[in-house]
Formats: C-alpha cells, structure tokens, sequence
C-alpha cells in the first residue's frame, strides 16, 4: 500500500503541475535520486523527483476492537492493524541555469499540497481502496538532520521539502481465532 499512496499524491501534483505549465510530459517521477551505483539516476534531469524516505509505526492512531460477531453464536479475534506514517521527500533536480525551475516547481508543489493536504475518496475517487485518506504536512528538518539525510541519500543537496503522510493502515482483517459467544439462558417458561 505505500508503493499506491505514494505513487496516487505523485500522480495527484503532477496533474496539478502539467495543467499549471501546460506541460506535454510527466514533470513528477517517483525514483531515487542515486543508483545502486553511485551514480545520479539518469530519468530524474530535470524532474521533481518524490521518493520515501521514512517509515514509522502510529502508535497513536485510533484502535479498532480486535473482535467481531460472525453470527451462529461465535465471535472472531482479528490481528490488530497496524498504523503507519512515512515520509516523502519531492526533491528538484534542475542543474545549471535550469536552477530557478527547481524552485518555481517545488513552490509550486509547496502550494498544491497546502490547497489539498487530504487525499480521500470524496476529493480523489481513483485512491486505493484499501486506503481511507492519507494526511500530508510538512515535516521540519533543522540544519544538521537536513544535512544528516542528504549525507545518505547522495551527499550533495537538492532543493527539496519533506511531507509527513499519515496514516496508512495496514489491517490483514484475517481471522485469528473463532470463539464461541456466551448466551443468557432463555426462559422457557417452564421452572
């Protein structure tokens, strides 16, 4: 589901930026920015390139309770969900005098999400289904942990902003276990 929500806030901004610049081509590419290699990967010139950079656990999300009635007097146990936020870096990769592009395209993405900073299925019909509604907002990096992070990444700076997206779910809803459901007795009537 990450490659989806991920692959459906892309898709969304670079619908946004083709019709803002009347653009023939996709100007968005969800890729990372070194190759295995070492090298700079070659499809991200001139590109706004969106890669995960982070994966954590929600702990405080809201909780669904772990069991369900089946009917027939049973109940059934489910695997909890677990409740994840990641974190998405939209990186300009303009190089020489393409440089005022870089930071025209990442204003722009900076205004695209801040109109719509929720993506559901009211306000974006084709997201996954799996997925309820997926929350951005913008994550501050001091100095040293941007620093830190483009260090790992590829080690020379990109005109870049990172996005918080909370909150997909992963919820297996298999069956865990099925338990029978206590009754009351019924009165009969009869003592």
């Amino acid at each position: 589901m990450i490659d989806s929500a991920i692959s459906h806030i892309s898709s969304q901004l670079n619908q946004f930026l083709r019709r803002s610049f009347e653009l023939a081509e996709d100007i968005v590419v969800i890729s990372n920015v070194m190759e295995q290699d070492g090298n700079v990967a070659s499809h991200i010139d001139n590109k706004l390139v969106a890669f995960l950079v982070n994966i954590e656990r929600d702990s405080v999300s809201y909780r669904k309770p772990n069991g369900s009635d089946i009917g027939g007097f049973q109940s059934a146990s489910h695997f909890p969900p677990v409740c994840l936020n990641f974190y998405v870096m939209f990186a300009a990769h303009f190089s020489g005098n393409n440089y005022l592009e870089s930071l025209k395209f990442l204003s722009y993405t900076i205004d695209f999400f801040q109109r719509q900073p929720i993506f559901d299925h009211q306000n974006t019909p084709d997201l996954d289904s799996r997925i309820e509604k997926l929350i951005l907002g913008i994550e501050n990096l001091d100095i040293r942990d941007l620093s830190n992070l483009w260090g790992v990444l590829s080690g020379k700076y990109l005109p870049s902003i990172l996005y918080k997206v909370r909150m997909v779910t992963f919820d297996a809803d298999d069956v865990r276990i099925q338990v029978p459901t206590v009754q009351e007795p019924q009165y009969t009537g009869h003592p």
